[in-house]
């Protein structure tokens, strides 16, 4: 059925629930450049603050999936499943996690993306590892699912091309808050790597894109019936953000905290996450029996890792970039670092290098921050806090003064919340 876009938007401004031929339509003729730029930009608008119901995001993403090619797993010997996560300061899951659940039978295709702003992207992380490519084609990656069970590179152009183009027009037009368009931007990239099950990590607190377990749980709640509605089995975690995971931020620092978890060490609250998505996302695959924590302990994951890292290109054991310049942080008083604030940490580490502005920008791989001091720790005046690593020192002023608010020194800390807040099925 062909429409007129200005009775779609018009629809919806007015409060109207879309058709499965108006939005299948509208999203088709988008595609293809028969819907203009400015009258897609009204719709995302009207939605945005009429929002849209289960069946009509369900739909929506739909018609993403079918806006371009879908990645045929089926050949794949063992049972495919994936992670997402929303996003935060730190987050270097998927570096460990990818081998992990591989190492336990399953096959892990994780086509992800770069960063931009504060929140670090994976192929920035592991493009610090001399010689490690993310472009790959169909062929390539259906060939390291069956060789090693895990593979981590780009997405392909044919992937969702609507997501791609409604992506960039919501960045510029005030319409990115939009939790319907949100969850269908994600999970439209997710069906269309043709997974047979998905996790989500959805992240709440400063250092996330949602700020309270209120708006975390109406993401949650859009992605998994997005992925119910078009039979992926989903589930969602929903993981705290208002301290930076682990201690590194930055991409070469937390690659290399990322092995010292794959060799059984690392901070716990990345061991404890790591663990907690392998047993959601082995479930998922039928593989509930292996434990994850035997598996990450005796060195079978980090033997993987080696594997996934050079069947792309990659050296594992090349030394890692390492800034020019270093600096410290210092306490100026005694007592419990009682909070340490994820957004400031990772603002400054953008400020630093370690994040881009424009997508068009390069990264310091070497830049970034590592916390010397876990929140609850005991630390004295003059200690040093913070660690700041850059290869541009003129950049060493604008991280410090977004880190002038990003901690509380107190006489004790509170008890901390816990790392995982709600599941959401």
């Amino acid at each position: 059925m062909v429409f007129a876009a200005t009775d779609v938007i018009r629809a919806k401004r007015d409060g109207q629930r879309l058709t499965d031929d108006q939005i299948d339509w509208v999203i088709d003729a988008y595609t293809r450049g028969e819907v203009a730029e400015e009258q897609m930009a009204a719709l995302a608008m009207a939605v945005l603050l009429r929002g849209m119901s289960g069946q009509e995001t369900a739909r929506w993403t739909a018609a993403m999936v079918a806006s371009g090619e879908v990645l045929d797993l089926s050949g794949v010997r063992r049972p495919t499943v994936d992670k997402h996560s929303t996003g935060g300061v730190g987050d270097k899951i998927t570096l460990p996690l990818t081998p992990l659940v591989a190492a336990c039978g399953a096959a892990v295709p994780q086509l992800s993306g770069r960063g931009l702003g504060h929140t670090g992207g994976t192929l920035d992380k592991l493009e610090s590892i001399p010689g490690w490519r993310a472009e790959l084609s169909m062929p390539e990656i259906r060939a390291r699912l069956d060789d090693v069970g895990a593979v981590v590179c780009a997405a392909t152009a044919g992937l969702a091309p609507a997501d791609r183009k409604l992506y960039a027009l919501r960045d510029v037009t005030g319409t990115v808050e939009s939790v319907p368009l949100i969850a269908a931007s994600i999970m439209s990239k997710k069906l269309a790597e043709g997974v047979r099950s998905l996790v989500l990590d959805v992240k709440c607190g400063s250092g996330a894109f949602m700020k309270d377990l209120d708006s975390a749980r109406e993401l949650a709640t859009a992605l998994v019936g997005i992925g119910t509605a078009n039979g992926l089995r989903t589930s969602a975690l929903i993981t705290g953000m208002s301290t930076p995971l682990g201690r590194a931020v930055g991409n070469a620092l937390e690659v290399a905290e990322s092995v010292e978890v794959l060799r059984g060490g690392g901070p716990p609250d990345v061991a404890e996450l790591v663990v907690a998505l392998a047993r959601e996302m082995l479930a998922h695959a039928g593989l509930s029996d292996v434990d994850p924590a035997e598996v990450l302990a005796d060195g079978r994951a980090h033997e993987t890792w080696c594997r996934m890292i050079a069947a792309q290109g990659g050296d594992p054991d090349a030394p890692l970039p390492t800034a020019r310049h270093v600096e410290h942080v210092t306490a100026a008083e005694s007592g419990v670092l009682a909070r340490l604030d994820a957004m400031a940490v990772g603002l400054a580490a953008w400020r630093l290098g370690a994040g881009r502005a424009r997508k068009e920008d390069r990264v310091d791989h070497a830049a970034g921050i590592v916390g010397l001091v876990e929140p609850g720790g005991r630390v004295e005046a003059g200690q040093p806090l913070l660690e700041l690593h850059t290869d541009r020192p003129e950049t060493l002023p604008a991280a410090r003064a977004a880190l002038d608010d990003a901690w509380t020194i107190a006489a004790e800390a509170p008890a901390p919340p816990p790392l995982i807040l709600d599941r959401i099925t």
